[in-house]
């Protein structure tokens, strides 16, 4: 138990961490994609909307001879062109003035370097020195100083862009965590449908060891749902159940197969004892217990062959191939007339090819031949063997022996049947004709061991047929099988 909750525990990990494994990477896959398109968005419209602003602040002070107090900061009118950048852009100017002196501090001070000095005191308006990354105050700004020319300073334009990252940081993080609560989410539910899962597969495990354990075949394995599983579950059932069937067979054979063995081992006991005494006896009596050991042992022999031969019929792993029932019969019909002397004819109509095993399809119709000469000793007509097969698409002709010449498709069973003129079997004895060890009461003074028709039901029902038996017009006897083409 403990050892089958391991390897379910297992199974359910498995599941868990794949399903929490693939819904993190496809996760972190968008996230990242998302991520890294929102900041680049983000940078390049602010990037853009300074360079737009200091392109417009260079415009007007190439266009108009402007003064460092046209950009004061203490303008009541907010109409100039100080206001121009800052209201689109929210940007931090700073005024020079000659020799880049500040001459009004942005809010917070930017810094002033040479570079910018120069640039205040260059004659030509609209110079332009830029810095990408300045440190004021602790934030990150991106600074640009343009000149306004004739000596007369300069301007200076700052944009933070900290800020922006600070933006982008927490974008980050709120993603980084949404990332987390789907990884723990997937794992849950991958945990949940695992549990799902495996929970019908710990039933089908549960029930494999049960019958491993005890033995019992009788087990029903609960099955629901239409999935893999399910049907997995099906197969298992109907594998117990054909086992649960092929062991009470077994089991019934040996029990049959011991209550007709009993008979003839008995008489040969009884006999063999007779054979201590056997020079006490008179010559008949000595010809009589040595030709009870001959019979018994010959019955003994066949009982066991039938045996064997009902054995090898429920295991029989013989491969399957095409074959001709009407050349099978005719090969059974030579072997039968030279054995008994009778006269067997053979007549087909109609397509006799099968699908079939041949040994076994053989000694089924060579057992009705036996079991019609054997009930019809004293008869002078022949027994008739009729193979009847479905006609073919194309049409086609056939005779005594053989089949129509067209190759076409063709749909139903091939009949084999034997026809005899011999005392006929009963109406009660029609029903148990085919049942294993079963004579009628007429029939148990002739050799035998029962089991020759119950070998023709078990071959026929192995190819899909079944087989019949019904009394001939006229006398005799019709009894035969049918097998799926």
């Amino acid at each position: 138990m403990r050892r089958r909750l391991r390897q379910v525990s297992s199974l359910r990990t498995t599941f868990t961490v794949s399903f929490a494994a693939v819904a993190a990477a496809v996760t972190v896959l968008v996230g990242f994609l998302s991520y890294d398109a929102a900041a680049r968005l983000v940078r390049v419209d602010q990037q853009t909307v300074f360079a737009g602003v200091v392109q417009d602040l260079r415009d007007q002070v190439r266009e108009h001879s402007l003064h460092t107090s046209d950009f004061a900061s203490s303008d009541p009118d907010h109409d100039g062109p100080l206001n121009n950048i800052i209201r689109p852009s929210r940007t931090v100017v700073q005024v020079l003035g000659p020799q880049g002196v500040v001459v009004d501090h942005g809010v917070p001070p930017l810094p002033v370097n040479s570079h910018d000095r120069a640039v205040a005191e260059d004659g030509t308006a609209g110079k332009l020195e830029q810095h990408r990354n300045v440190d004021v105050a602790g934030d990150r700004y991106r600074l640009a100083t343009v000149s306004l020319g004739g000596g007369r300073g300069a301007v200076q334009v700052a944009q933070q862009f900290s800020d922006t990252e600070d933006l982008l940081r927490q974008l980050q993080q709120r993603t980084l965590v949404f990332v987390g609560a789907v990884v723990i989410a997937a794992g849950l539910f991958g945990w949940w449908l695992a549990r799902r899962i495996t929970r019908r597969l710990v039933r089908l495990a549960g029930a494999a060891e049960d019958v491993a354990r005890t033995g019992r075949l009788g087990i029903q394995v609960p099955v629901t749902g239409y999935d893999e599983v399910a049907r997995l579950g099906r197969s298992f059932d109907r594998m117990l159940g054909r086992l649960a069937q092929s062991e009470e067979d077994q089991r019934r054979l040996v029990q049959d197969a011991g209550h007709e063995l009993r008979t003839p081992l008995t008489s040969l006991r009884t006999n063999i004892s007779m054979l201590r005494r056997i020079d006490e006896l008179p010559p008949d009596a000595r010809e009589e217990i040595v030709a009870d050991l001959a019979l018994e042992s010959r019955e003994l022999t066949d009982l066991v062959n039938e045996l064997v031969a009902l054995a090898a019929g429920q295991s029989d792993t013989e491969p399957v191939r095409r074959l001709d029932l009407a050349e099978l019969a005719e090969d059974v019909a030579i072997v039968a007339r030279r054995r008994t002397g009778r006269d067997v004819t053979v007549r087909a109509t109609g397509d006799t090819e099968v699908d079939g095993r041949p040994s076994t399809l053989q000694r089924a119709v060579s057992n009705l031949v036996e079991n019609a000469t054997k009930f019809d000793r004293g008869g002078t007509a022949p027994i008739e063997v009729v193979v009847t097969g479905p006609a073919p698409s194309g049409g086609g002709h056939s005779g005594d022996f053989g089949v129509g010449t067209d190759s076409g498709a063709h749909h139903g069973p091939v009949r084999v049947e034997v026809l005899d003129r011999g005392p006929g079997i009963g109406d009660d004895d029609l029903v148990r004709v085919f049942d294993r060890f079963y004579r009628a009461a007429d029939a148990r003074s002739l050799p035998g061991s029962g089991l020759g028709l119950s070998i023709v039901r078990e071959v026929s029902t192995a190819h899909g047929g079944t087989p019949f038996a019904y009394p001939r017009k006229g006398g005799g006897t019709v009894i035969g099988f049918t097998v799926e083409s």
